[in-house]
């Protein structure tokens, strides 16, 4: 039996990606420069429960790496990385009206994707609340896939 712990230490993030993290941390105490110093105050969250009350389906994209991706994600979910999201936004969700949920493993990353894809026209983008951790909380459940096998891949 996996407990919450190993599924914690599984989807926590590797250290070449501290940077992604070292950003969120500077926002936060106000040490970045321009329009990342209040990032995290513009983005809109949403948690497990309150995706109920959305009145449309979400689509929901994960941005972490395909293989944290395979290893556990939300039903239906896109698999969507940060650097493709950043990158190709427009031409992969063309629809900017559409309810669009974003997560990573804890919601820090997708946070600040939020607030890109906000700014990129978007006007229905949430980060999910403590990420995949807050969904699997809220007793979520996970879809996971072989390599290769996944039908909700994004063909990228």
């Amino acid at each position: 039996m996996v407990s919450i712990v190993d599924i914690f230490r599984h989807f926590s993030p590797r250290p070449a990606r501290r940077n992604w993290n070292n950003e969120i941390k500077r926002c936060r105490k106000g040490e970045a420069h321009g329009s990342e110093l209040n990032a995290p105050d513009r983005v809109r969250e949403i948690t497990a429960r309150q995706l109920a009350r959305l009145k449309e389906s979400p689509l929901f994209v994960d941005i972490r790496e395909e293989d944290e991706y395979l290893c556990g994600h939300i039903p239906g979910a896109r698999n969507l990385s940060r650097a493709v999201l950043e990158q190709a936004v427009s031409e992969i969700l063309p629809d900017r009206t559409k309810p669009i949920i974003l997560y990573c493993a804890r919601g820090d990353s997708s946070a600040l994707a939020v607030e890109l894809m906000q700014k990129a026209g978007y006007e229905n983008v949430f980060s999910l609340k403590g990420g995949l951790f807050g969904w699997l909380e809220a007793g979520g459940i996970l879809q996971a896939c072989r390599k290769g096998r996944d039908p909700e891949r994004s063909g990228r």
